[in-house]
C-alpha cells in the first residue's frame, strides 16, 4: 500500500462516517477525527461482513459491489453505521455525557 492509497482509504472512511453518522444520528466522541476512526473500522467490518456474506452464502447483489480503489463502498456505510451505533450506545452505557 502506497501513500496515495492510504489517502484515499481516508477519504473513503471520512466519507462513510458521516453518512454512517447521518443513518445513525447520535454524537460521536472525537467529532471529525471520532468519524474518520469510526469510518475506518467500518470499512474494515463492512468489507469483511460482505466478504464473507458472498464466499458462504454466494450473495451478489450489484449495488454491493460498487467500490472505489477496491473498497466497496455501500458496505462500508452500512458497517460505519453499527460501529456508530454500538461505540454510542456502549458510551452510553458507561455514563458518557456529551
Amino acid at each position: 500500500m502506497d501513500l496515495s492509497h492510504l489517502v484515499v482509504q481516508l477519504g473513503i472512511a471520512a466519507i462513510c462516517g458521516l453518512l454512517g453518522n447521518f443513518l445513525i444520528p447520535r454524537q460521536v466522541p472525537g467529532k471529525f477525527f471520532g468519524l474518520v476512526l469510526v469510518g475506518l473500522i467500518g470499512v474494515w467490518l463492512g468489507a469483511w461482513i460482505y466478504h464473507w456474506l458472498k464466499t458462504q452464502y454466494g450473495v451478489a447483489a450489484p449495488f454491493l459491489s460498487w467500490n472505489v480503489v477496491n473498497v466497496p463502498i455501500i458496505p462500508s456505510i452500512l458497517g460505519s453505521a453499527v460501529v456508530i451505533y454500538t461505540l454510542t450506545t456502549v458510551l452510553r452505557w458507561g455514563r458518557y455525557n456529551p
